[in-house]
């Protein structure tokens, strides 16, 4: 089984999020800092470097305002 962050399923969820960051007006810095991470945290994972939980996802869509039901739907 391969790990799910070198998926293309993986790499379309950075992307969705990026989108919704960027959507959202919001900058890495600031998302990080709603999060409480430092920003390297925001880039590791848009970039796919760094792999999320289920938490980590949810209080990103949380901090964005978004529905995390929707845009796991998305993929």
């Amino acid at each position: 089984m391969t790990k799910s962050v070198f998926t293309k399923r993986y790499e379309r969820l950075c992307l969705l999020l990026v989108e919704a960051r960027r959507s959202a007006g919001v900058s890495q810095a600031e998302l990080a800092t709603k999060l409480s991470r430092p920003q390297s945290f925001v880039s590791k994972y848009e970039r796919g470097e760094r792999r999320l939980d289920v938490i980590e996802f949810l209080e990103i869509v949380e901090a964005l305002e978004l529905d995390g039901g929707a845009l796991l739907a998305k993929l």
